[in-house]
């Protein structure tokens, strides 16, 4: 049985703002005051996992210990069939030092170049962690194919080039709100508050 989030301040272990900001809007109504990692000033631990979930657990395990506080964390990224999942755990590095994700998209672009298949996923991992380093993790996929030239304003990351299953528009087009209904994210979520918040 996995174990229950009672309320109270819940570090969300990350320094993307983008994230973080979509993370609360998705814990807003299980009473969790949220505060992120960036705002503590908590240092940003190393991910060396070979998974998503291991990536997500080093991360909401530092941020639970450095705090004294239960931590969520999420390690997500995209996976594009046509380059053997890439860049897959490296979707952010992706992005060089300074997280450009103009140059990200270009490179997956790039890396596309004379190949057909354009399917590809996106995969989210969350894990929740306490203190005492007892953890909970789950995880959600989307599949879609990817755009060129990159569409939208809105989302963070490569959404301006992934177009879910079913979907006319990209993640980056898409109101906010049904973004999360379809997202990796919301499928992790929706996992996590049925096992641990509800």
């Amino acid at each position: 049985m996995a174990r229950k989030f009672t309320g109270g301040k819940l570090v969300i272990a990350s320094h993307n703002p983008g994230k973080v900001r979509e993370i609360g809007d998705l814990l807003a109504p299980f009473g969790a005051d949220v505060i992120s990692a960036g705002e503590l000033g908590l240092p940003e631990p190393v991910e060396d996992g070979l998974t998503f979930i291991a990536n997500a657990e080093i991360k909401a395990r530092a941020a639970a210990l450095a705090s004294n506080l239960p931590a969520l964390a999420d390690d997500s990224g995209l996976a594009v069939d046509a380059l053997g999942g890439e860049p897959g755990i490296y979707s952010a590095r992706w992005a060089g030092p300074q997280k450009d994700f103009t140059v990200a998209m270009k490179k997956v672009e790039q890396a596309l170049e004379n190949k057909e298949n354009r399917n590809a996923h996106f995969a989210c991992a969350l894990t929740l962690c306490w203190p005492d380093g007892h953890m909970e993790s789950f995880e959600g996929q989307v599949h879609g194919a990817m755009v060129w030239p990159p569409r939208g304003d809105k989302g963070f990351g490569y959404d301006p080039t992934f177009v879910a299953e079913g979907m006319g528009i990209s993640f980056a087009e898409m109101d906010p709100a049904a973004k999360h209904a379809i997202s990796h994210r919301a499928e992790a979520f929706r996992k996590l508050v049925k096992a641990c918040f509800l």
